[in-house]
C-alpha cells in the first residue's frame, strides 16, 4: 500500500498536464494555485510521478513501475519535495543551517509517510528560508539519480514572502527559475499568487485548481478517513471543497477538530456583536492571544467570514444556502438582533478580510479584534 492516497478530482487539470507531457511541451516552471487544502501539492506530486513514470498509460502514471512505487512512498531520488518549516535553532556557518533544514525536512517527510492525511491549518511559525533555497540550487546542478529528469515541488511558495529572509529567499528562487537546467522541472504551489514577487510569477506557467465538489470531499472523508457519514457531510460543506480543511473539522480522539473549535469561537464573536452588552465584545477581544498564534487568528477570521456570509443569507431570506447548516436557529436570532445584516454583510466581510491581512504583519490581535468587533457592530446593527 502506498503512502500517498489517490488524487481526488481535478480531472480537467490532470488531463491538460498529461496532454502537455505527451506532446513534450511541459513548461520548465509551473505554478499550481488555488484555495488552501484542495490538493495542490498532491496534484504536483502526481504530475512529478507522471513525468518520471516508466510506462504511463492514457495520461496516467502506471502506479506499478519502480519509479511510481518510489514516488508514491515519497522516496523517489529525483522528486524533491520542499515545504515551509520552522527555522532550526542552529548557529554558525550557512552550511550547518542547510544541513539542519535537510534533517528537519527528512523528519517531516517521515512524519507524512506515517500520517498522510493531515489537516490544513494556517501556520505563521514556518517559512521557506534562504538555506532551503540554497539546497534547491545545489540539487539542480546534479544529474538525475535514476530518471530522465529532476522534479522540484515547492509547496506553499507564498511563504517565501512573509517570513524572515524572505526577500533573499525569493530572489534566490528567481535566479534558479531564470535559467533552469534542461533536465529540471519546477512545480510551485500557492494559495495566493499575488504574494509572490511579480518577477517570479512572470516565469511560471499558471495552473488554476478549483475547490472540489462537496460530495467528493464527503466521500473521501468516509472512505479514507473513516468519518461517519453525517460528520463527513457537515465537514465537507464547512470546508468549501477542501479536503485538507475538512479533515480539520472532524473530531479527533473524542474532541472537536481544530477548525470546529475555531468555528465555535467565531460564532461567539458574532454573537458578541449582536449583543447589547459591550462587556462581551471587550471580553472577546481580550481573549485573543496578545502575541504569536497568527495562524490561529487567520483561521478564526476565515470562519468569521463564513458566519457573516450565512448571516447575510438568512437576513435576505436565503437560509437554504447557509454553510453552517446545523446553526439555522442561532443565525435567525442574530439576524433579528442585527437589523442591517441584510445590507451590511458585504461590508462586514470586507472588514474581516482587512483584519485577516493584518495577521501577516506584527500586530496586537487584542487591539485588532476590539476594533473589528466595533466596526462590525457599526455596519450590521447601527443606522447608516
Amino acid at each position: 500500500m502506498s503512502t500517498l492516497p489517490p488524487v481526488q478530482g481535478h480531472e480537467s487539470v490532470r488531463e491538460r498536464l498529461a496532454s502537455a507531457t505527451a506532446r513534450g511541451e511541459v513548461a520548465a516552471s509551473m505554478l499550481l494555485h488555488g484555495p488552501t487544502g484542495i490538493g495542490r501539492q498532491r496534484v504536483a506530486l502526481w504530475f512529478a510521478q507522471l513525468l518520471l513514470c516508466e510506462a504511463p498509460s492514457e495520461g496516467r502514471p502506471c502506479d506499478v513501475c519502480r519509479s511510481c512505487k518510489l514516488a508514491l512512498d515519497l522516496q523517489h531520488p529525483d522528486i524533491h519535495w520542499f515545504f515551509p518549516l520552522p527555522r532550526p535553532k542552529v548557529y554558525g556557518s550557512p552550511d550547518r543551517l542547510e544541513e539542519a533544514f535537510e534533517d528537519a525536512r527528512a523528519a517531516e517527510l517521515e512524519a507524512r509517510r506515517a500520517q498522510p492525511l493531515r489537516p490544513s491549518l494556517h501556520d505563521q511559525s514556518v517559512g521557506l528560508y534562504l538555506a532551503q533555497v540554497r539546497t534547491i540550487r545545489r540539487m539542480t546542478a546534479a544529474t538525475p539519480a535514476m530518471g530522465r529528469r529532476k522534479v522540484f515541488v515547492v509547496g506553499d511558495a507564498e511563504m517565501l514572502v512573509p517570513q524572515e529572509s524572505s526577500e533573499e529567499a525569493a530572489n534566490a528562487v528567481l535566479k534558479v527559475l531564470e535559467e533552469p537546467p534542461a533536465d529540471t522541472t519546477f512545480l510551485l504551489t500557492t494559495s495566493d499568487p499575488e504574494t509572490l514577487l511579480p518577477t517570479i510569477r512572470s516565469r511560471l506557467a499558471p495552473v488554476r485548481l478549483q475547490p472540489l465538489p462537496v460530495d467528493v470531499v464527503a466521500t473521501f472523508l468516509t472512505e479514507r478517513a473513516g468519518a461517519p457519514a453525517d460528520a463527513a457531510s457537515l465537514a465537507a460543506r464547512l470546508a468549501g471543497g477542501s479536503i485538507g480543511r475538512a479533515l480539520a473539522f472532524l473530531p479527533e480522539d473524542g474532541q472537536p477538530g481544530p477548525l470546529d473549535v475555531l468555528r465555535t469561537e467565531a460564532r461567539a464573536l458574532l454573537e458578541a456583536v449582536a449583543s447589547n452588552e459591550a462587556t462581551g465584545r471587550l471580553a472577546a477581544a481580550h481573549a485573543q492571544a496578545p502575541t504569536g498564534a497568527r495562524g490561529h487568528y487567520s483561521d478564526l477570521m476565515d470562519s468569521l467570514a463564513v458566519w457573516i456570509r450565512d448571516l447575510g443569507a438568512v437576513a435576505n431570506g436565503a437560509a437554504t444556502r447557509i454553510v453552517n447548516v446545523d446553526a439555522g436557529r442561532e443565525l435567525e436570532k442574530m439576524a433579528a438582533a442585527l437589523p442591517r445584516a441584510a445590507a451590511g454583510a458585504p461590508d462586514a466581510i470586507r472588514l474581516v478580510d482587512e483584519a485577516r491581512s493584518l495577521a501577516r504583519i506584527n500586530i496586537n490581535p487584542q487591539l485588532a479584534m476590539a476594533h473589528l468587533l466595533k466596526e462590525l457592530r457599526r455596519v450590521l446593527r447601527e443606522d447608516a
